[in-house]
């Protein structure tokens, strides 16, 4: 190396700015999340946002503001019209446990409604603005029909199938009114899960949350007098309630977390947030969602 000097300073230049990088990435990871500044008693802010396609990234959040002593209570700011069901059901397991640790509020902002209010359900209290839309508590399934298209461009579609209902829902023929029947039994058992995961949160009378379960909507204030969220107000409000609820004296450092995620995985994400929409606006698929362009029911 001494022959080469050059060589050498580049290589130390790289070492260098190589160890630079390491320390950075370091120091955001610990501080990212705003854990990291001990002995004062935090509130945490989760964001939901969007589509509800997956689960992960909030499931890893509040598992993180579970386990981190400082934080003492956790606020949920969905604004969201819902998505899937199996991740709405995930993200609502994963509050109900961090409820066992402390107190978690949920702030609505413009839309939390179908699965945004079936995470929110979930929550000790829910506080919501005034013109908040919420509520949605239903199931959606859809499926497009080609075949009349096909009919006349003169295209048919062979299907080869291992049990009757395999290839129920085909965009290339009509629903029999038993693959029909097989297939509400299913919206409505989701639909079931939904009103009790409601119930079991919420106190409202049962012939009460029959009635709004048919897939209305509410502003806040609506929603308000019908018992599905327990103030009004905006985030600021929220993360005062839970400071409150926590026992937390003064006012609370607040964590907003930066997302750290890799390029790649963002746009994994978002392709997969993309085609989810393309997907329901297409009409397939069964979702906890609100839809400005149907009127569902369950």
């Amino acid at each position: 190396m001494r022959k080469h000097p050059i060589l050498f300073g580049l290589l130390l230049l790289v070492a260098i700015g190589l160890l630079f990088f390491l320390a950075a990435q370091a120091i955001l990871s610990i501080a990212g999340d705003g854990v990291s500044r001990p002995g004062r008693a935090k509130v945490a802010v989760v964001k939901v946002e969007g589509m509800i396609t997956d689960s992960r990234d909030v499931v890893e959040l509040l598992d993180t503001y579970e386990k981190a002593r400082d934080v003492k209570a956790v606020v949920i700011r969905i604004d969201s019209p819902g998505g899937g069901v199996v991740p709405s059901q995930e993200i609502y397991d994963k509050i109900l446990k961090v409820r066992n640790q402390k107190k978690v509020v949920v702030s609505m902002g413009i839309v939390a409604a179908s699965g945004g209010y079936y995470i929110a359900s979930a929550a000790d209290m829910i506080v919501a603005n005034p013109g908040t839309i919420t509520g949605g508590i239903g199931v959606l399934m859809q499926f497009p029909q080609f075949h009349e298209l096909m009919d006349r461009v003169g295209l048919r579609s062979t299907v080869i199938k291992s049990g009757t209902y395999k290839d129920t829902g085909s965009f290339f023929r009509d629903m029999t009114e038993d693959e029909f029947r097989v297939l509400q039994a299913v919206v409505d058992d989701i639909h079931e899960q939904f009103v009790e995961a409601v119930a079991a949160n919420r106190p409202i009378p049962p012939d009460k949350l029959l009635e709004i379960s048919e897939s209305r909507i509410f502003t806040g204030r609506q929603a308000l007098e019908e018992g599905l969220v327990d103030k009004l107000g905006g985030l600021d409000d929220a993360i005062a309630l839970a400071a409150s609820l926590a026992g937390i004296v003064g006012e609370p450092y607040v964590v907003y977390p930066k997302k750290r995620a890799g390029f790649l995985r963002y746009l994994i994400s978002e392709m997969a947030s993309g085609l989810y929409q393309v997907l329901m606006k297409g009409g397939t698929g069964i979702s906890y969602l609100y839809r400005e362009d149907v009127i569902f029911g369950k």
